[in-house]
């Protein structure tokens, strides 16, 4: 795990100055156990960091990255969702201070940090109020091109990699077809002729989010057909490459939430992409795209409870400050019980992200925990945000209070990136050594 003098190369604007408060703060709070458990359950607290079980590394970087997104109040995430901008300044503010690089290798501008770190600054950006229109924007950095550190040329990774974290460049994500989840019976094809130096692309790809603003895109296609090979998982090979906007049509999909970050249909024909741009060997590109599935979860989960966090600040402040009847309405039961309820939920499933995170940074086949987080994650984070709703009643539906925002946006991790019933499938078959169900 990072140390506090590791991480200190990513703050970039943060100074040392920033860095000996940072000591002298922690100082302070671990005179006291009494005083540090009292402020960690203060849940009306924005972004405090006093996690008893979080690292001295976790604190720093979430101290430094709320130090950022508190440039950025939910108002503005309003307009943002209202617009349906893309959030480029906080995009921008995370590149400078040379956190898209958080998980990569340090000779490409990364961080060199881990999962548990990522996790912290995913949580942290999603609970400012940001919610996943925050999250999104930054996320493809953090897991996507996981591939190219691992299976990449040294050449590739510097091409790839020295931009993307830089912030010069956007990448987008399409591996997903009207095949949904069953990934192995994607029908994009590429072609390549003996002597060529290029493949061709066609076919379609669906959910690609941030297509619109990304300049480069990490595809997964069939090179091989399905009945050609001998296994399903053989055959298919994964590029990154220049977003040919001449070859590529770009359809945005009107959607329910997080209307600040594009979602997509790619339609692609005749698009002729450079042989220098296959990842890893032909063929072997499920492999390649497998090695990030589990921390793309891990990720999603801590992004889940930002959201449920942030949902449980705005009801627990309304809930002390609405008065009906004479009295506070969160003085009645009935509004504290399932607030209070949340919260531990939140908490339980907190736990299991970190300890996710935790075991992925050591090595372990974190396949279990990793789904398991982002189920608890996602079902305690729709049950606050709908809780929080219902706390602030006619005000909740209004956009104004944020929360119905972040009651349409927690429906995207459990959503997403694979639906709650495979994960008990997942458990089911992996875990308790039953019969697979599908």
């Amino acid at each position: 795990m990072a140390t506090l003098g590791h991480t200190r190369h990513v703050f970039g604007a943060t100074t040392r100055a920033s860095i000996s408060r940072i000591h002298c703060k922690r100082l302070l709070t671990k005179t006291s156990r009494h005083s540090t458990r009292t402020i960690h359950a203060q849940a009306q607290e924005f972004l405090q960091s006093n996690q008893p079980d979080w690292t001295e590394s976790q604190r720093t970087v979430r101290e430094a990255i709320a130090k950022i997104c508190a440039k950025y109040p939910p108002e503005y995430w309003l307009k943002k969702d209202n617009d349906h901008s893309f959030p480029h300044d906080l995009h921008q503010d995370m590149a400078r201070d040379g956190w898209l690089g958080i998980c990569m290798p340090s000779e490409y501008g990364g961080s060199d940090l881990g999962i548990s770190e990522a996790a912290v600054m995913m949580q942290t950006i999603s609970e400012s109020g940001a919610g996943m229109a925050g999250a999104s924007c930054v996320h493809m950095n953090i897991f996507g091109l996981e591939p190219v550190v691992k299976f990449g040329t040294e050449e590739q990774r510097r091409k790839f990699l020295v931009p993307l974290i830089a912030g010069k460049e956007r990448a987008c994500f399409g591996v997903t077809e009207n095949t949904g989840l069953d990934t192995l019976k994607l029908q994009s094809f590429a072609a390549k002729k003996e002597g060529d130096d290029h493949y061709v692309l066609k076919g379609h790809k669906i959910w690609t989010s941030t297509a619109q603003i990304a300049e480069k895109v990490l595809i997964l296609v069939r090179t091989t057909p399905l009945d050609q090979v001998k296994k399903p998982t053989h055959g298919l090979s994964l590029f990154y490459t220049d977003l040919d906007r001449s070859k590529v049509q770009v359809n945005e999909i009107i959607k329910m939430g997080r209307a600040a970050v594009d979602t997509n249909i790619l339609l692609f024909d005749d698009w002729h992409v450079p042989a220098t741009d296959l990842i890893g060997e032909e063929g072997n590109g499920f492999k390649s795209i497998i090695q990030g599935m589990n921390a793309e979860r891990i990720l999603i989960a801590a992004e889940a409870l930002g959201l449920g966090y942030a949902a449980l600040r705005h009801a627990s402040i309304y809930a002390k400050d609405r008065v009906v009847f004479g009295r506070p309405i969160g003085k009645n039961q009935a509004i504290q019980h399932p607030l209070a309820d949340s919260w531990m939920k939140l908490e339980s499933a907190r736990l299991m992200v970190y300890l996710a995170a935790r075991l992925y940074d050591q090595g372990y086949d974190t396949g279990e925990y990793a789904n398991a987080s982002k189920y608890l994650a996602a079902e305690a984070a729709f049950e606050a945000c709908e809780r929080a709703v219902l706390v602030l009643g006619g005000n909740g539906y209004a956009k104004e209070y944020h929360v119905e925002r972040y009651l349409r946006e927690s429906l995207i991790p459990r959503i997403a990136p694979v639906s709650r019933e495979m994960i008990l499938n997942y458990v089911g078959e992996k875990v308790l050594g039953l019969p697979r169900s599908y």
